[in-house]
């Protein structure tokens, strides 16, 4: 059995192996592009899929392409669809910045897997052409925007909700089982008024619940897809309904609601839309990176720190240490959230790529578009499962600090004045005594409306 084969492009022949679907095209930027080793991942590829699918689809119906060959192509994109074919999607990330080597990658391993299919000879591209007829009415300068926002959408909605809204879940679960358990509040990392431990964690659960709003609001942004623009966003060589058709087909392909974008200049000029979703997904790292923090925060210690609450023990904590268990789950939500934030900066430097009618940071773009919505998503979900779930309150140690600190005289300034409670503030400091104490001694109030007023879970309700 051959080894390689010859295949032929516009700039003469290449070398390829045997057994690859892709073709010369391919394999020059093989060669050109061994930068990373970072590919494109299943969500891409599959949007790939499906743009070539729905584009062929569309050529059918207009009449554009012979019909059997657009049969050939929508049953060799399927497999693309399926996965089938990843292994042959080859090229680095860091390639062409309009993608057009992707581009034809899908083109050439599509055809091949069609004259395959075909009983052909691959690389003969007979029956199936990658340029004439895998890319009729298309060009790199729109398919790899429309892939980019159809895989971002897709996983928007099929992996990153589902995952905050388990997170959601879990915390507003947590939220109702600490309703009752009144804890100091802290701000700037000082003593302040107490707080419901349920209240902190129902406002853990809310950003939770606005981070799926705005992964919604993500996915509204990338709505509008660039296909029907080919080269420059004038639609040269392209049907007039192109555009609106192809968008519907992956409309219904996927349940998302895309169109074909109002300006198409707009749309393959610029990169606003990814750079717009990818401010959502830094606002929704920057979410779950509070959540994390404070809960390592609330339950550091365990007997010298704050210990409000009690983390899951995950696994050992020290090689040095015996019987340490550290914050390990809130540790990886910190680092995932610091990699989304290099991820979206990584995506403004791409959005800057675009010059007169292209852009060309767009696999850079659309990399870590999805590697952000690909962490957000496990962390999440892991998160919410190896953590969340297994938080216990100490409710003895929220007492502790309830009554021990200071800010309780903050509901005696209504009654004694702000400079009289001042004052039993900071001589309860100096003396190691209590507010209740110090009030009680001086007489700043009858003894049972002191107790009503120092009523810690009164203080965690509008009175």
């Amino acid at each position: 059995m051959a080894e390689a084969r010859i295949e032929k492009d516009s700039m003469g022949e290449m070398t390829v192996p045997a057994g690859a679907y892709w073709g010369a095209q391919t394999q020059r930027a093989v060669e050109n592009f061994p930068i990373s080793g970072y590919r494109f991942g299943r969500a891409f590829i599959k949007a790939m899929g499906l743009v070539k699918k729905s584009a062929a689809t569309v050529n059918k119906e207009l009449g554009r392409v012979d019909g059997k060959v657009c049969d050939l192509v929508i049953q060799a994109a399927d497999e693309v669809i399926e996965g089938k074919l990843d292994d042959h999607f080859v090229l680095d990330i860091f390639q062409t910045g309009s993608g057009t080597s992707t581009n034809m990658n899908a083109n050439e391993v599509i055809s091949n897997r069609a004259i395959d299919i075909a009983g052909g000879k691959i690389g003969t591209r007979d029956p199936v052409h990658p340029n004439d007829h895998v890319n009729q009415g298309q060009s790199s300068n729109d398919v790899i925007p429309t892939a980019i926002h159809v895989s971002a959408a897709m996983a928007l909605k099929e992996s990153l909700i589902p995952a905050l809204e388990h997170l959601q879940k879990h915390l507003t679960e947590k939220a109702g089982k600490f309703d009752d358990i009144v804890k100091i509040g802290r701000t700037h990392l000082q003593d302040a008024t107490p707080v419901r431990l349920g209240q902190e964690f129902g406002g853990y659960a809310a950003q939770a619940q606005l981070s799926v709003m705005r992964c919604h609001k993500a996915i509204r942004a990338l709505r509008e897809l660039a296909i029907g623009g080919t080269a420059v966003g004038t639609g040269i060589n392209t049907h007039p309904e192109f555009g609106r058709r192809v968008s519907a087909e992956l409309s219904s392909a996927t349940g998302i609601e895309f169109v074909e974008v109002a300006n198409h200049c707009e749309g393959q000029a610029a990169k606003d839309g990814v750079c717009e979703a990818s401010g959502f997904l830094r606002t929704i790292a920057i979410s779950l990176y509070k959540i994390a923090n404070d809960i390592r925060l609330l339950g550091c210690g365990p007997r010298c720190g704050i210990g409000e609450i009690r983390i899951p023990e995950t696994q050992p904590g020290s090689s040095i240490m015996p019987g340490k268990v550290n914050p390990v789950m809130s540790e990886m939500v910190a680092q995932v959230a610091g990699q989304v934030l290099g991820n979206d900066h990584a995506i403004v430097m791409g959005c800057r790529e675009s010059f007169f009618e292209l852009n060309v940071g767009m696999p850079l773009m659309g990399h870590n578009l999805l590697e952000s919505i690909r962490l957000l998503s496990s962390a999440a979900r892991v998160f919410a499962d190896r953590c969340v779930v297994g938080i216990e309150a100490n409710v003895e140690r929220c007492e502790e600090l309830v009554e021990q600190s200071l800010a309780m005289c903050t509901s005696l300034a209504p009654k004694i004045g702000y400079d009289n409670a001042a004052a039993i503030a900071k001589e309860a400091f100096k003396s190691g005594q209590t507010v209740r104490q110090v009030a009680l001694a001086k007489g700043a109030l009858p003894e049972a409306e002191l107790n009503e007023t120092l009523n810690a879970r009164h203080m965690t309700e509008p009175h």
